[in-house]
């Protein structure tokens, strides 16, 4: 990529594919979706975390997020198996959704993401932060984290918690910089993801990083 940052969607699909493959290799769970109503697509994963010891919140209450416990296996398991484990140890199942689509105002990658117990009730974006790991959450208050707003999923039309693209150029400047002095080849949404993912409890394997994209390609 050239000084600009920048780039179209064609080569944010090049990105996307080449995140997916490996992805596809480690079994990471990350695929790719199209509409049937629309031509765009976007990249997505449906990650499950248990919540140790979490006390049951009625309905219309916020539920406090403690320290999670990744459980990629949960992905295997049957509805009725998280009921089993909600009921025998006290603690709940939280169901989260990333989304990654492209921006065409911004030409950037753009994450939208929402979090909800298996009975449907949703969690705050508070509640996703006091999840969190404790080195990010100095973080939370300063930019571009304090550029997280609520908004529809312009595909599916749905509530979602989008982290605003106007400083992701900002942030990400540097890092592909970087990345060029070092004569590093970099895929920009694995490099992307590993700075706004953890803050909103999404963490790329470390295999991620050792994988560049092979053919950065004349595709924009």
């Amino acid at each position: 990529m050239e000084e600009d940052e920048f780039f179209g969607e064609k080569t944010f699909q090049h990105f996307c594919a080449e995140f997916i493959k490996h992805s596809q290799q480690i079994g990471d769970g990350w695929e790719w979706r199209t509409s049937k109503d629309c031509s765009e697509g976007y990249m997505c994963k449906t990650h499950f975390q248990i919540k140790p010891g979490m006390p049951i919140s009625p309905p219309g209450t916020s539920a406090h997020v403690q320290t999670c416990l990744p459980m990629e296996e949960a992905l295997e398991l049957p509805l009725d198996d998280f009921e089993k484990t909600e009921t025998t140890t006290g603690s709940e199942v939280i169901k989260y959704e990333y989304h990654v689509l492209y921006s065409c105002s911004y030409q950037v990658p753009v994450l939208y993401f929402r979090a909800s117990f298996l009975d449907g009730r949703p969690l705050a974006l508070k509640d996703i932060w006091e999840g969190t790991h404790e080195c990010y959450k100095t973080r939370l208050l300063q930019e571009p984290w304090d550029t997280i707003t609520q908004q529809e999923h312009p595909i599916l039309g749905q509530p979602f918690f989008v982290l605003h693209p106007c400083k992701t150029n900002e942030f990400m400047t540097p890092v592909l910089k970087n990345s060029r002095k070092i004569n590093r080849s970099v895929n920009y949404i694995t490099s992307w993801l590993s700075v706004v993912g953890p803050v909103v409890g999404l963490n790329l394997p470390l295999s991620y990083a050792r994988t560049a994209s092979q053919d950065e390609g004349n595709v924009n």
